[in-house]
């Protein structure tokens, strides 16, 4: 697979206790990127954050969280991000989805 060099990011915010059908929300979207042929997905945890409700969640032992944030990224070309984005609006319920311009470098598969 190639990408355009003038590709999208997808983010997706939301938090580590976030389910879909009894598993981790970031996995079931991880996944469902991957179902639908996706560039990739990288799932990162976060240490420290707050969204909407401004109630923090970190990693500190006195306050430990098991809501951690989550940010699941994608990149992929315009058509195919704005594909996903309908069944993305089903699934999160409390979050973050932003989109924005990327200039894809590289993306390459390391076998010859």
């Amino acid at each position: 697979m190639t990408l355009p060099e003038d590709g999208m990011l997808l983010r997706i915010f939301i938090g580590e206790a976030d389910k879909h059908h009894g598993r981790p929300l970031y996995e079931a979207i991880v996944l469902k990127a991957r179902e639908l042929g996706l560039a990739g997905a990288t799932v990162l945890r976060g240490v420290m954050g707050f969204g909407a409700h401004s109630r923090l969640h970190t990693t500190k032992v006195l306050r430990l969280s098991e809501d951690l944030p989550i940010v699941v990224e994608l990149v992929d070309t315009e058509e195919n991000l704005r594909r996903f984005l309908p069944w993305l609006d089903e699934v999160v319920e409390e979050g973050m989805v932003t989109l924005e311009k990327a200039r894809v470098l590289r993306y390459r598969h390391g076998a010859k």
